[in-house]
């Protein structure tokens, strides 16, 4: 079962791991204890969409991305096969191509099975 909350977390884990940040630091920018940021990243705790805004704008990660992200997990996860919207620009201004970017090759939006 998908469990949204989960996805949500992953993603943001992602992006503070792939900036070599600490749980302290991105909670102290956004405003958010420690214990509650680590919950929302294990998938514990629903983040209301104040909160995502924040932890995203602490990670200088644009929510739509952060959200996107988890629609294209959840999308594989389903065994959909949906095509890239993102604007080349758009993913090249961001940082977002390459290994260990946002962009996914269209392969892991392959159908499932």
């Amino acid at each position: 079962m998908i469990v949204l909350r989960r996805e949500i977390g992953d993603v943001l884990r992602d992006a503070r791991q792939r900036q070599g940040r600490t749980l302290r630091e991105v909670s102290s920018a956004a405003r958010v204890s420690l214990g509650y940021l680590s919950e929302v990243e294990r998938g514990q705790k629903e983040a209301s969409s104040e909160l995502l805004q924040s932890i995203c704008a602490a990670l200088d990660v644009p929510m739509s991305l952060v959200l996107r992200e988890v629609s294209d997990r959840v999308a594989v996860a389903e065994g959909l096969l949906i095509p890239d919207t993102v604007p080349a620009e758009l993913a090249a201004s961001m940082g977002c191509t390459g290994e260990g970017g946002w962009a996914r090759p269209r392969s892991e939006l392959a159908p499932i099975g």
